[in-house]
């Protein structure tokens, strides 16, 4: 009896063996911690790089915000309203400088001293005599009137109405005299200095004095540069694209051209700009500071990237197009104009652009050739001296003037805006035209 209950007992009763969960079931739960752990880690990388596009996003909008602060009091302009007697004899002599301190002074009749009105002299800027001058002779039949005109205020004085000057420090730390900061007050006060829309920053030159100098000169530098680069770089750089995807054959020659193209559009562009000093200024002794020899110097740096983009955009032509059109009889010159450069064009269109944008950048290529002279006239031919709108901030940030520091904001602002412009143009354009296959 007792042996039979032994036996039922160990009927019942697991083994050691099958306690132990099968392997299957191991593998099982392996495979599952597999799985979390590669979820987890992609989770991870998914937030490290949504981290690190917050991050540049931070940076980008800290930079651009810290330009436009600095940078947007620029667009206006301190200007002080005098009434101007325009006595003949005056006008005669030229003497516009005295018909404006002349108008200044009825503002403050208490100042008679030499030194108060010398304070008074030192509000207005040294260009409003040929402000007044330029409206005599537009207009002939003002002498002999009084006129209400607005002139341009000394830098200072545009600093101050700006809140550049911290009000509350001691006049030798300030910078501006307290008599200057008075005189300013008091015109502010009647309404005789108020801002307006600097029209000067786009129209003037440059100048040593902030409150007359403009980009205008610059700006029309920066457009016979990329005119001259955009006819020698674009005929050139897609013709030689044309042939080497579709004529050239396919040798050692051709291999050596495409190597040294590739190798070209990462040399540094200072490189090019040592290369125009050297060819165009020191060989063939072409004008110094010429947007010519600029606009040549950005067409060998531009035209390896127009290459390259041309290339990519013939290539990337379906074969098919070219075996149509060669099945129906057309030539391989006919295949080639009629067919493949009509559809690749969206894309040379925009590396043509992008090309065109890095030009209108550059800086370092045009400083080893001159282009950053100190230009006050604006050009009017491509040999005439002339600066670009990139080495014209380079030039006003190494300026120790106040205003300086807002201009070159503000020119930087205008050059970002272009240079999205032609990149967002170039986006659409390739949008607009662009095929799928």
């Amino acid at each position: 009896m007792t042996d039979l209950v032994e036996q039922d007992v160990a009927a019942v009763t697991p083994s050691p063996a099958s306690s132990t969960p099968p392997k299957s079931r191991l593998r099982g739960e392996a495979f599952a911690r597999r799985l979390r752990a590669r979820h987890a880690a992609e989770r991870r990388f998914r937030l490290a790089g949504a981290a690190a596009v917050a991050l540049a996003a931070l940076i980008l909008v800290l930079l651009l915000g810290s330009i436009v602060a600095k940078g947007a009091s620029a667009f206006l302009e301190a200007r002080i309203r005098l009434e101007v007697t325009l006595d003949p004899a005056e006008v005669a002599d030229r003497n516009y400088n005295g018909l404006l301190r002349r108008a200044l002074y009825a503002h403050f009749p208490q100042v008679t001293d030499r030194a108060g009105r010398r304070v008074l002299n030192d509000l207005l800027s040294s260009g409003a005599p040929y402000e007044l001058e330029a409206m005599v002779a537009k207009d002939p039949a003002l002498v002999g009137t009084t006129q209400t005109v607005w002139v341009r205020a000394d830098d200072q004085i545009d600093q101050l109405v700006k809140g550049g000057y911290r009000r509350d420090l001691p006049e030798s730390e300030r910078g501006l005299s307290d008599a200057k900061v008075a005189a300013a007050d008091a015109l502010l006060a009647s309404g005789a200095l108020a801002q307006g829309f600097n029209t000067t920053l786009f129209t003037a030159g440059d100048s040593r004095e902030p409150e007359q100098a403009g980009i205008g000169g610059a700006i029309v530098g920066s457009l016979l540069t990329l005119l001259v680069t955009m006819a020698l770089s674009v005929p050139v750089g897609i013709s030689a694209a044309v042939y080497l995807e579709e004529f050239a054959p396919k040798n050692r020659w051709t291999d050596l051209i495409e190597v040294n193209i590739n190798n070209l559009a990462a040399v540094p562009s200072i490189i090019f700009g040592l290369l125009g000093l050297a060819v165009f200024l020191g060989f063939f002794g072409m004008p110094r500071s010429a947007p010519l020899v600029g606009g040549l110097v950005m067409a060998l740096m531009t035209l390896p990237v127009i290459i390259i983009a041309s290339r990519v955009a013939l290539k990337a032509v379906p074969p098919s197009i070219r075996e149509a059109a060669l099945g129906i009889g057309a030539s391989p010159l006919q295949t080639v104009l009629h067919h493949v450069l009509p559809l690749a064009m969206p894309g040379i269109l925009t590396g043509t652009i992008i090309g065109m944008a890095r030009a209108l950048g550059e800086t370092a290529p045009l400083l080893m050739i001159g282009m950053v002279a100190f230009i006050v006239d604006i050009p009017h031919g491509l040999t005439d001296s002339a600066t670009v709108l990139p080495v014209q901030i380079y030039m006003w940030a190494d300026s120790p003037e106040r205003a300086f520091t807002e201009r070159t904001s503000a020119a930087i602002l205008i050059l970002l805006g272009v240079l999205i412009l032609l990149n967002g143009a170039a986006v659409i354009l390739r949008k607009i035209f662009e095929r799928r296959w």
